[in-house]
């Protein structure tokens, strides 16, 4: 259940806070009047997706174990959500980076314990879940106990589920209170929307905006479109997150959307947003994961009496303007900058 009342008289730490899921996590505490928030990430700040001026703003390793003992001195609760991750595309040709993610959260936990951190959150995945359970678009929702016997996503997915264990054992075995929240594909703005590391919703956006900006009206897609997901929008990934963390849940918890769509439907989701008619073309050489994945939130609704509410199409009409503001802004300076050499 949740707990109530949350003290903002506290020193709370995000680790990860340059990314996207951190960054909207920092503005939260902020906007909540937390007395001190402490953002923590390995990028220098002028690359981190937002940034803000009245948080300890902080660029440190976390994979070093002296870092994570810089970064939690004084602190009251911690949620870690540093990871070096991305998209299918990134996370299946990158294994052993995501692996060594684990460096990370064993060294946070090890500094927390010692430290008398009050609470600690560890943002884990879906990826954890047996992919046996989910070869099939018409997937059966995933419960918390569908992670064993295990057969997670190679690399990412192992790592995930192996620093659970590690959070678990923690609790048990030093009385750190540590709590676990498996993320269902979490997507909206100030996120990564190209480079090679954005998932699918950013990914199809961008593609979508360069077809209606370029006059191509052509989409790739990876894949034949009829896999499925549900994705949860960012402001209810916060909330969630907050929730789990001030719960008195000990096990590793679904924190998803139940809306689930295939590809082709979010297609149809983001034409709609995005304003433009695309052609489709299918890639089935480009990694594509799971054929099916969605979130049973039987668990969540039981505990909390909540679940992530934002309807897809809604979070997407947010994401696309967003994500169409920043293109557009992007190719103005790129015209600027021709001009200007031209002349």
């Amino acid at each position: 259940m949740f707990q109530g009342e949350v003290d903002t008289d506290t020193t709370v730490v995000v680790c990860g806070a340059g990314g996207f899921i951190g960054g909207h996590l920092v503005a939260d505490l902020l906007r909540q009047g937390f007395s001190e928030v402490r953002a923590v990430d390995i990028k220098p700040p002028n690359q981190w997706f937002q940034k803000f001026p009245q948080a300890d703003n902080r660029s440190l390793d976390l994979r070093e174990k002296e870092n994570c003992y810089r970064a939690l001195e004084g602190a009251d609760q911690v949620y870690n959500l540093a990871a070096d991750m991305g998209g299918m595309g990134f996370i299946e040709h990158n294994k052993a980076l995501c692996m060594l993610s684990v460096r990370i959260n064993t060294h946070l936990l090890m500094a927390a314990r010692d430290m008398d951190v009050g609470r600690y959150f560890y943002s884990s995945s879906a990826c954890v879940y047996n992919a046996e359970k989910q070869d099939t678009p018409d997937v059966e929702p995933l419960s918390e106990e569908d992670a064993y016997p295990a057969l997670a996503e190679d690399g990412y997915g192992w790592e995930k589920l192996f620093s659970e264990r590690m959070c678990r054992h923690f609790r048990e075995d030093f009385d750190l209170t540590t709590r676990v929240a498996r993320y269902h594909n979490v997507y909206g703005p100030f996120g990564t929307y190209d480079g090679g590391r954005e998932k699918a919703p950013a990914a199809l956006t961008r593609k979508a905006i360069d077809a209606k900006l370029s006059g191509s009206g052509d989409i790739v897609i990876w894949g034949d479109g009829t896999q499925t997901r549900s994705f949860m929008y960012i402001d209810d990934c916060v909330k969630g997150t907050q929730k789990i963390m001030h719960s008195d849940i000990t096990e590793p918890i679904n924190l998803g959307s139940d809306e689930l769509v295939t590809i082709n439907e979010l297609v149809d989701v983001i034409e709609q947003a995005v304003e433009v008619d695309l052609d489709r073309e299918y890639d089935l050489t480009k990694p594509q994961g799971v054929d099916g994945r969605n979130s049973d939130n039987t668990k969540i609704l039981d505990e909390l009496g909540w679940e992530p509410p934002t309807a897809l199409r809604d979070g997407m009409e947010v994401t696309a303007e967003w994500i169409e503001e920043q293109m557009r802004t992007h190719r103005a300076q790129e015209t600027t900058s021709r001009f200007a050499v031209a002349h």
